[in-house]
């Protein structure tokens, strides 16, 4: 099966990556219809960075944010909105979104009740503090503990899909995020689908810049790292990887499938 691609969209003006150039909404609408157009089989809209050291959106803000453009996308992709607060999540549904892509795990009640589907992805503590010295001692077996118990909990509330994420960079270090990509297939083998998100973050830069003898790789100059990581994801069995360069991800789904 060919792996699919979720392609990032961040209508915000603060977000690692690409804060502040999908601001305008309809810029944002045309990025996210030339995802489509690359092939992305979702496009994950979201209203509020969880880069490190990010302060909250209050929930009218990230609201008005993403609505607009989770209804223009609507009729032409799936849509998944990127959120940690039900009151935006059933807001984005109504908008059109059909999988609600859940970085605080906690949202499952809202997924059933609306009949869509939910991510539970994995984070150390919260956006602003998650990278102050974050702690494991077996990062491969809590991260997996607690996916497998926050996805039984929101199969028992009634929701049918089902995804788990290890929540690459939240609240972990550089050798907490190989650690789990290199056993990613412990996760796999629990049976739920699993989502990786590695593109452009953090520790790719460190390991390309220690790579490349730099002090360090921007963020829009992550793009190998970004495709060796999804493209390891996906060959090990990941069942959908995020990204912010679609096309060529698309291309590296396309290989790994065969």
């Amino acid at each position: 099966m060919l792996p699919l691609v979720m392609g990032v969209l961040n209508v915000t003006p603060d977000s690692f990556s690409d804060g502040g150039r999908f601001w305008d909404h309809d810029a944002a609408v045309a990025h996210g219809l030339a995802m489509v157009a690359a092939g992305a089989d979702v496009v994950d809209v979201g209203g509020e960075s969880t880069r490190p050291g990010a302060a909250p959106v209050p929930p009218e803000e990230e609201r008005r944010r993403v609505v607009p453009v989770i209804e223009a996308l609507a009729p032409h992709v799936r849509v998944s909105v990127d959120t940690r607060k039900a009151v935006v999540a059933e807001a984005a549904i109504v908008a059109g979104a059909t999988l609600v892509n859940d970085v605080s795990a906690s949202l499952h009640e809202v997924a059933a009740a609306h009949g869509v589907g939910w991510v539970a992805m994995h984070m150390q503590g919260e956006p602003g503090t998650m990278q102050h010295h974050p702690r494991y001692d077996d990062v491969v077996g809590e991260v997996r503990s607690h996916l497998v118990g926050r996805a039984e909990r929101a199969r028992e509330a009634g929701v049918d899909e089902v995804w788990i994420d290890p929540g690459i960079g939240f609240g972990k270090i550089t050798r907490h995020n190989l650690a789990l990509l290199a056993h990613l297939g412990e996760l796999v083998a629990t049976g739920i689908p699993v989502v990786v998100g590695t593109s452009r973050k953090r520790f790719l830069g460190t390991l390309l810049a220690a790579s490349d003898g730099v002090d360090d790789v921007p963020t829009d100059d992550r793009l190998e790292g970004s495709l060796a990581t999804a493209t390891w994801a996906m060959a090990e069995g990941a069942a959908m990887v995020r990204a912010h360069d679609v096309t060529p991800t698309v291309q590296a789904a396309r290989v790994v499938a065969g």
